[in-house]
């Protein structure tokens, strides 16, 4: 679902950055909301892998503690 939001956004955004601009401006336009977009997408998978190692770190703890138990 993320990636295709993405996708769609980053299509959106290159055509609306294409429209009425010369084709320089415009492929530098695009190359800037391509890197933005993409260093939002690397915030996000860094995000979502700390909360997944912090889920496995509670799973093993809960895990530890049941087998000292």
């Amino acid at each position: 679902m993320k990636k295709s939001l993405l996708l769609a956004s980053l299509i959106a955004a290159m055509a609306l950055a294409a429209c009425g601009k010369k084709e320089e401006q415009a492929a530098a336009s695009a190359a800037s909301e391509v890197a933005s977009a993409a260093s939002e997408a690397a915030s996000a998978v860094v995000d979502a892998a700390s909360a997944a190692a912090s889920e496995v770190a509670a799973a093993a703890s809960e895990v530890a503690s049941a087998a000292s138990n």
